[in-house]
């Protein structure tokens, strides 16, 4: 990865040059590469980065874990990239991935499986595409 950082080189050049937060991590949007559809919003660390480019596998920083993981190591739920980019300051990552199974920890196929809907006494949350794929108590014992 390359260490310049004016915002030409960052904007416009052709060098991987990912603009870290202060807590060294940038945001990934996961989607499906033959659908579309965003799986999962997570962070990665240089090393995720380093590591899901090296091996085609997703790789993340979980920050409640304060750890990198490789998505699925636990659940089987692989996700193979397709395609990586970065935006345009380079401080956001989207992938584009085949998703093995689920990619949300609850078991569904995607994280964002609830709405927000208008509703007498304010805003709530309303299923859809709640289906779980498998149980986390199952997946996940501790």
């Amino acid at each position: 990865m390359s260490v310049s950082n004016t915002v030409d080189d960052r904007e416009e050049g052709l060098a991987l040059n990912p603009k870290f937060d202060a807590s060294g991590l940038v945001t990934c949007v996961t989607t499906d590469a033959s659908s579309g559809e965003v799986l999962m919003v997570a962070h990665m660390n240089e090393e995720a980065l380093r590591r899901t480019i090296a091996s085609g596998d997703a790789w993340y920083f979980s920050r409640s874990r304060n750890a990198l993981w490789r998505k699925g190591e636990t659940s089987g739920q692989i996700q193979h990239v397709v395609e990586l980019r970065l935006d345009c300051d380079q401080d956001a990552v989207w992938i584009k991935v085949e998703q093995q199974g689920a990619a949300c920890h609850t078991g569904r196929r995607s994280c964002f499986y609830r709405k927000v809907e208008t509703a007498e006494g304010g805003p709530r949350l309303a299923l859809v595409d709640g289906e779980r794929l498998f149980d986390p108590k199952d997946v996940y014992r501790k």
